[in-house]
């Protein structure tokens, strides 16, 4: 697979999670959010939770799970850019932060399936 066709695939799940979030009700406030700790793909809300979502997707079965590659480290530099996120947004700083993981797997010729982890990991 192609870095373009990589990139394509990745923003198709991204954009699957975001309406599947907002289909269960809750507002995306920001997607790919960039800072210099790390990107955090999506940032939703409720009335009294901001909620980072870390989206994965595969196109294949062939290399193991999606949400097993949220790895340790990969969790620490979210929570790095979630940090920066925070000092830069004191409306979101009040609100207690949940890290969730959207599991997007897009098999050719299927429909997207979506896999929710909630509470994936902690800060």
């Amino acid at each position: 697979m192609t870095a373009c066709s990589r990139q394509l695939l990745g923003r198709a799940a991204e954009e699957t999670a975001a309406r599947f979030l907002e289909s269960a009700g809750l507002a995306v406030i920001s997607r790919n959010y960039r800072r210099r700790a790390g990107e955090l793909d999506i940032l939703a809300r409720t009335s009294e939770l901001l909620i980072v979502v870390e989206v994965r997707t595969r196109s294949t079965e062939r290399f193991g799970g999606a949400a097993a590659s949220v790895n340790r480290r990969k969790q620490l530099r979210i929570m790095r850019a979630a940090s920066q996120l925070l000092q830069s947004r004191r409306d979101l700083a009040k609100l207690p932060v949940r890290f969730d993981v959207m599991v997007v797997q897009m098999l050719q010729g299927a429909p997207p399936q979506v896999q929710w982890i909630q509470h994936a990991f902690e800060a």
